[in-house]
């Protein structure tokens, strides 16, 4: 059975994926603590709460996003109030119905418990291309196709 940190920990990831999905740059922000950091597909670095919003503003302004499809793989907690939440995750293009396999990823959050609430320090979206090793994509695609 699941602790409600662990259930709390994995409804904050959900909320930055929601937020994310509905092209919400202000609310992804705003799950972040103040000093908090973002690292995305490309490797690009955000690090506060305002920067994050400045960064992901134009992306939803811009260009239409494809939604996440995610399944957490585990919650390990460092202390009562730190928690590393892993999970994959997988893309679906505007206009479609099956995941881009080229864009999975794996997602790494570290939230942080304070004044009773989890937010982020952390969060780390890394592409899953297994160079040389398709059936790796194959097999994560398959993983994440379950979940539609």
């Amino acid at each position: 059975m699941k602790s409600s940190a662990t259930d709390e920990v994995q409804a904050l990831y959900q909320k930055l994926l929601d937020a994310w999905n509905n092209r919400n740059a202000r609310g992804m922000a705003e799950l972040f603590i103040e000093d908090g950091e973002s690292i995305g597909f490309d490797g690009s670095q955000s690090i506060g709460q305002d920067e994050i919003f400045s960064h992901l503003k134009p992306i939803f302004e811009h260009h239409p996003t494809a939604k996440f499809v995610s399944k957490v793989k585990g919650v390990h907690f460092l202390t009562s109030d730190i928690a590393i939440l892993r999970a994959i995750a997988g893309m679906i293009p505007p206009g479609q119905s099956d995941i881009n396999p080229k864009v999975n990823t794996h997602q790494t959050l570290v939230a942080v418990k304070s004044e009773g609430n989890w937010r982020i320090k952390l969060f780390q979206n890394t592409p899953a291309q297994f160079h040389g090793r398709p059936e790796l994509v194959e097999q994560m695609t398959e993983e994440l196709r379950e979940l539609l």
